[in-house]
C-alpha cells in the first residue's frame, strides 16, 4: 500500500536526480548468519589457516573493508528490513520475527526505482514481505495490507521470493544472476539484492579438510568434541559461501560489469553458534562489510568508523546522487567510503525481539537492547528470567546437547556454567571491548565504570524514546531496583 504522499515524494526525487548514466550499478550481497571471525581478511584465524575464504579475501584487497559494522538486530528478518528501510526495527514495528514493516514504509529500492533504476531481489529470501510460509489468515492479512503478493511485488522489476543456494543449487548461482540481469534495460542502472543461504543452519555433515581437533575456539566456548565438530561443519558452509560469492563476481566480470558496479558484501547478522545469533553480544551483531567501487573506494583500504545496518540505505542513495528521505534515520557513511574526513556515529544501537521458538527460552523470545561505542558494549536484558538457549541450536544439536550433558555431570567449568546457565541473567551488562573482546567479564555495577555505565544507559534511554520503543526504559528499571 503506497500513500499519495509517498508517491509524490518519489516523483520529486526522480525530477531532482542527476543524469542516469552517471550513477553506479549496485549489487548488494548478504550472507546469512555470518559474523566477523569468519572471513580471513578480518583476521579469522581458522579461515586464514585453512584458506576457507579466498574469494572474499581477494575481494577485500580490492575494496574498502569496514571493521566496526553492526546489524540492527541479531535476527535475519528485522536486520534485513532495517537495511532496506534505513531505520531501526523498533521504529518500523518489525521486531517480531518476519513481521514486515508497516504499509507505506519507504525502502531504498523505492527511491532508486523512482529515479530511474531497475531494482530486483534474488537469492535467499529477504523477509521484506514476511515469512515464506505462514498461516492462511496471516498471509491474507498481509495481502490485504499490501505487504505481500501483487501490490508488494509491483514495487520491484524483478522479484524472486526465496531461491536456494545450498548443495546442488550453489553451481546455479551464475544462472540466477544472469537471469536477473538479462531483464535490465541497457539504458538503466540497476540495483540487485542477492542473498546466500550459507552459512545458515541446517548444514550438512561434510567438513572435508577441516579437522575439528585443530580448530581454534574462542575462550567463551566449552572445548568439547561436539562443539568442535559443529564448528567444523559451520566453517564448511562458510567455504561454500565463499565459492558462491566467487561465482557471482566471475559472472559480473564476464558481463563486463565489474568496472561500473558497486559491490557490497555484508553479513545479515551473526553466526548461529554459541553466544552469536539471537544475542546482542558482538558475535550476534558484528558483521563483515566490504565495498568495492572502482575509481571511488580505495582498494585494500580499511575504515574503523562505527556503522549500523540502517546506514546502508542512505549511503547507497547518496552514492547514486539521490536525496535521502527524512524518515530514514541511518547515517550515510559515503564520505568514509570515498576516503574523506568523516566523524560518523559515536554509538550504534540494536534490539532483540521474538524469534521462531518457545516463548519460555531465549531462542524463542527475548527482549533486549544494546548500545555499542568504540570501547564499550552495554546490554539491557528486559527478561532476565528467560533461560539461555542458542538460536537454531535447541533441538537435536550435537554441540548444545553435549554442553547440557557436561553441565549435568559437573564437567562444565565455572566460567561456562555462568555464561550459559546463569539464571536470572543480569539485567545490565557492560563490557570493555578492547580488553575483553569475547565479553566474559561483566563490569556493570562496578564503581570503576559507574559513570560510563550511566552514560550508556542514558544514551539507550534517549534512543528508545526517539524510536518509540515499548520496553520499560533502563532509567525506570533502575529506579524500581533502588526502591525509588
Amino acid at each position: 500500500m503506497i500513500t499519495r504522499t509517498f508517491s509524490l515524494m518519489w516523483i520529486a526525487v526522480a525530477i531532482a536526480a542527476p543524469v542516469i548514466a552517471q550513477r553506479p550499478n549496485i549489487l548488494l550481497v548478504l550472507s546469512d548468519d555470518h559474523s566477523v571471525p569468519h572471513v580471513g581478511a578480518y583476521g579469522g584465524v581458522n579461515c586464514r589457516r585453512l584458506n576457507l575464504t579466498p574469494n572474499l579475501d581477494a575481494f577485500a584487497a580490492n575494496s574498502m573493508r569496514f571493521t566496526r559494522a553492526y546489524t540492527a538486530s541479531p535476527q535475519c528478518a528485522p536486520s534485513r528490513t532495517s537495511i532496506f528501510a534505513g531505520r531501526s526495527p523498533v521504529a518500523l514495528a518489525a521486531t517480531r520475527f518476519a513481521q514486515p514493516a508497516r504499509p507505506g514504509t519507504l525502502f531504498l529500492t523505492d527511491t532508486l526505482r523512482a529515479a530511474g533504476y531497475w531494482v530486483g531481489l534474488d537469492g535467499r529470501h529477504q523477509h521484506l514481505d514476511g515469512r515464506n510460509k505462514d498461516a492462511p489468515h496471516v498471509s491474507d492479512a498481509l495481502v490485504e495490507l499490501g505487504m505481500r503478493a501483487e501490490r508488494f511485488e509491483s514495487r520491484f522489476d524483478h522479484f524472486v521470493r526465496a531461491a536456494k543456494t545450498k548443495g546442488e543449487y550453489l553451481a546455479k548461482v551464475p544462472d540466477m544472476l544472469n537471469a536477473a540481469l538479462d531483464k535490465v534495460n541497457a539504458s538503466q542502472p540497476f540495483f540487485l539484492y542477492f542473498g546466500f543461504n550459507q552459512p545458515h543452519r541446517k548444514w550438512g555433515e561434510d567438513h572435508e579438510g577441516i579437522d575439528p581437533a585443530k580448530l581454534v575456539l574462542p575462550p567463551d566456548w566449552p572445548d568439547l568434541p561436539e562443539v568442535r565438530l559443529d564448528y567444523a561443519r559451520y566453517l564448511a558452509e562458510v567455504r561454500d559461501l565463499d565459492t558462491g560469492f566467487g561465482l557471482l563476481l566471475k559472472t559480473l566480470k564476464k558481463r563486463g560489469l565489474s568496472d561500473n558496479t558497486m559491490v557490497i558484501f555484508m553479513g545479515d547478522n551473526g553466526e548461529a553458534l554459541l553466544r552469536g545469533k539471537g544475542t546482542l553480544y558482538s558475535r550476534g551483531l558484528h558483521v563483515p562489510l566490504m565495498i568495492r567501487w572502482p575509481g571511488k573506494a580505495s582498494p585494500g583500504s580499511v575504515s574503523d568508523v562505527l556503522i549500523s545496518g540502517e546506514d546502508l540505505a542512505p549511503t547507497i542513495l547518496a552514492a547514486a546522487g539521490l536525496e535521502v528521505a527524512q524518515e530514514m534515520t541511518g547515517v550515510s557513511f559515503l564520505p568514509a567510503l570515498l576516503g574523506k574526513p568523516f566523524e560518523g556515529r559515536k554509538q550504534v544501537f540494536a534490539e532483540r525481539g521474538w524469534h521462531f521458538g518457545p516463548i519460555t527460552r531465549t531462542d524463542g523470545f527475548d527482549l533486549s537492547r544494546s548500545v555499542t561505542t568504540r570501547q564499550y558494549h552495554f546490554i539491557y536484558n528486559a527478561l532476565p528470567d528467560r533461560s539461555y538457549t542458542p538460536v537454531d541450536m535447541a533441538e537435536k544439536n550435537i554441540a548444545w546437547d553435549a554442553i547440557k550433558v557436561a553441565r549435568e555431570s559437573n564437567q562444565l567449568s565455572t566460567l561456562h556454567q555462568r555464561l550459559y546457565f546463569q539464571r536470572p541473567r543480569p539485567i545490565f551488562e557492560l563490557y570493555d571491548l578492547g580488553n575483553d573482546p569475547h565479553q566474559i567479564n561483566n563490569l556493570a555495577g562496578q564503581e570503576s565504570v559507574k559513570m560510563i555505565e550511566q552514560k550508556l544507559r542514558n544514551e539507550l534511554d534517549r534512543w528508545m524514546i526517539r524510536e518509540g520503543d515499548y520496553l520499560p526504559l533502563p532509567a525506570h528499571v533502575i529506579k524500581v531496583m533502588n526502591g525509588k
